[in-house]
């Protein structure tokens, strides 16, 4: 009897079960990882290799089909479930907004971003041999290249001032914290003030200007609603970090004292000071929600550095103060419009003694007021477009005896901008910026234009050209025998990239071409002072290469991260004092950076290859740069994160290049240890500084 009444209940419960089955795909091609169901209930599966799917359901009557695939629109079918058998579904690509589409191509993002590489504040601490500085960090990605006597950005074959910093996108003068040379020079901004950090390599809108290779534009963060303390410690540096929250606004500080003394004591170096590398820097931000619709920033950066150091019979002397500050505004006004307007003040005050001989001493004072506005609209979701002006106007004065100028002069620009989906999967960037200088009144003309192709979340494509100016430095404005046109450089770049949740993949092939680059004049040749030398705009140049950036993540948390960062850089020119077409001194022909870093516990191991192959001198070829960088990062408590880093292991003599007397210029040290504790004095995570 028992075996009857179970045969009976499993075909009670077999003749209610209805098997649903069909094929997914898109018109043309099967869609294949699909998720069909049947709504309010658990019964459904994926659709295999061939976009076909077949699963059973309990459901009886009329009910909902549903599937959904990445990239496209949602299906739904309401029917009778019995009907439901060898269906066939074609989903719709999901026509995004202008608004929900992120061009990829050529950029880098860190903190808030769903761009293509992303890392937060404390990745930007703990990456590499970064140690906090955010210029370190961005040399870990593909198309820098390796100039180890000062440590600046060098894009793709161009000049370290020809990548521009931007805050709240007002312009930065001077980015750098000055050093002597044989010490990188650092980034002069903490990566806790900021929210998005997005590095452009090239093919920028007309929104950025006076940049001929690249642009780096960090956004602080917001309106903060509680309150934070941090401070960190090292062999080197100190600092204190907070936040004040108050009902509709916040105040944010950062303070740090770097003093080399006790480490040159502790670790001697090739280099004889007279006073150990020290700087003193302070930031702080006030930011208020003046509406629901308005907000306003204000940005103050102080850093005060000196060092002394006794090179052949001279002691060089060195002071410089660096001030910059801004003010910013972003309004809805309503219609779907939106206006920001701006104001950013950068001073840079530099004082050398033993400059270049004995007894000699260089000054130099440089300003510039960046004045900005722009208006957005969004018309309709397959168009927004963005229009603004601005003025730089900059002063420089330089003293070194008997030699000296007094230089003023201004930068008016204009710019619009329309983004537009042409069709679902393809969109267009087309933007126009002009420029009128008042040194050479000229003015310039910059279309560019980006044209990406994206069909779901995980690949796109993306082809970009532009034309793209900045004006000569001050010293070579100054130094010119008729007025000095703007510099002029041609980007075009093809950009390839794929993401998904273990691979990120990125092959960038580029090409510049410049012009109207400031050379020395032929008839002139070099004097004794290097300040009488007269320059002209005669100077020129190409570079052409490819830059790759691969990065996994393996499913089992036991085996490394890895990451692949590949630059190949063809560049030559005549420009400056050179005789001949060549590549350029700080131009290195490959740039390999391999990365692994391993979690065990609560530690993260880090190490580091880093390769660059030769240099060009007058005086010959640099040797390769190679050097293993090893790191590791330990959550002591939840309250602590210890950072220890060591540089270049195996105390390779790396020589960055040569001087003109033949001597080698070289690191002060082949090997530099540093490390670190971070401390979160008001909050349950380790430096919580992140929304600082």
């Amino acid at each position: 009897m028992l075996n009857l009444i179970i045969v009976l209940l499993t075909a009670v419960s077999m003749s209610a079960q209805v098997t649903v089955s069909g094929m997914v795909s898109d018109g043309h091609e099967p869609l294949v990882g699909a998720n069909v169901f049947i709504l309010g209930t658990i019964d459904g599966c994926l659709t295999d290799a061939s976009g076909r799917f077949s699963f059973t359901t309990t459901a009886q009557g009329n009910v909902t089909l549903k599937a959904t695939y990445i990239g496209f629109e949602d299906f739904m079918l309401a029917a009778e479930v019995g009907d439901m058998h060898d269906i066939t579904i074609t989903m719709r690509f999901h026509a995004a907004s202008i608004d929900e589409v992120v061009v990829l191509a050529s950029t880098y993002s860190f903190g808030k971003s769903d761009n293509f590489k992303t890392m937060d504040a404390h990745g930007v601490v703990m990456s590499g041999n970064s140690c906090g500085d955010i210029i370190g960090a961005l040399q870990s990605l593909p198309g820098t290249q390796k100039v180890g006597e000062d440590g600046k950005l060098y894009v793709r074959g161009g000049e370290s001032n020809e990548c521009q910093t931007f805050i709240n996108g007002m312009h930065v003068l001077s980015p750098y914290s000055t050093n002597v040379e044989g010490q990188a020079q650092r980034g002069r901004f903490s990566p806790f003030l900021f929210k998005g950090i997005n590095f452009s390599l090239g093919g920028y809108g007309g929104e950025y200007g006076q940049a001929l290779s690249s642009v780096l534009p960090m956004e602080t963060t917001d309106v903060q609603t509680s309150d934070k303390v941090g401070v960190s410690a090292s062999l080197v540096d100190w600092n204190i970090g907070g936040t004040k929250a108050f009902p509709r606004s916040s105040l944010s500080f950062n303070a740090a004292y770097t003093d080399m003394g006790v480490y040159n004591r502790l670790f001697t170096d090739h280099a004889d000071w007279t006073r150990p590398y020290r700087k003193l820097s302070t930031e702080a931000q006030y930011k208020v929600d003046l509406s629901s619709a308005s907000m306003l920033k204000s940005y103050f950066g102080y850093d005060l550095t000196s060092v002394g150091q006794h090179i052949d019979d001279r002691r060089l002397s060195l002071v410089e103060h660096n001030i910059y500050a801004n003010v910013t505004m972003k309004s809805n006004i309503g219609r779907g419009y939106s206006l920001f307007a701006g104001i950013a003040n950068s001073t840079l005050l530099s004082n050398i003694g033993d400059a270049l001989t004995l007894g000699d001493h260089y000054h130099n004072w440089r300003n510039e007021i960046h004045l900005k506005m722009d208006i957005r609209k969004v018309f309709s979701p397959s168009l927004k477009m963005s229009a603004g002006v601005e003025d730089y106007y900059r002063h420089s004065e330089m003293t070194y005896s008997p030699y000296q100028y007094n230089l003023d002069h201004n930068i008016l620009a204009a710019h619009i901008d329309a983004q537009w989906r042409l069709v679902p999967r393809l969109f267009l960037h087309l933007s126009t910026r002009a420029e009128h200088s008042s040194y050479n009144n000229e003015l310039a003309l910059l279309p560019r234009f980006t044209l990406s192709y994206i069909p779901n979340q995980r690949f796109q494509t993306s082809i970009m050209f532009g034309r793209y100016s900045q004006a000569a430095e001050d010293d070579y404005l100054a130094r010119c025998d008729k007025p000095l046109s703007q510099g002029i450089a041609y980007h075009a770049i093809f950009s390839m990239q794929y993401k998904n949740d273990r691979l990120m993949l990125r092959v960038e092939p580029y090409w510049k071409k410049y012009r109207h680059l400031p050379l020395l004049a032929k008839e002139q040749g070099s004097t004794e002072n290097p300040f009488e030398d007269l320059y002209r705009s005669e100077g020129y140049g190409t570079s052409r290469g490819v830059d790759a950036f691969v990065e996994y993540a393996p499913a089992n948390h036991r085996l490394p991260s890895l990451s692949l960062a590949y630059s190949y850089n063809d560049s030559e020119r005549l420009y400056l004092d050179y005789a001949t077409l060549r590549m350029p001194y700080y131009a290195s022909r490959h740039n390999l950076r391999l990365s692994a870093k391993y979690t065990i516990g609560k530690a993260i191991i880090g190490v580091t290859e880093s390769y660059a192959s030769r240099r060009q001198f007058s005086m010959g070829k640099s040797p390769h740069y190679n050097s293993v960088d090893l790191n590791v990062t330990y959550l002591l408590h939840p309250k602590v994160i210890v950072y220890a880093s060591l540089s270049n292991v195996f105390g390779r003599n790396n020589i960055f290049g040569y001087r003109p007397d033949g001597s080698s210029i070289t690191a002060t040290r082949n090997r530099f240890f540093y490390i670190g504790i971070f401390v979160s004095l008001k909050n349950n995570k380790a430096y919580d500084i992140s929304n600082f």
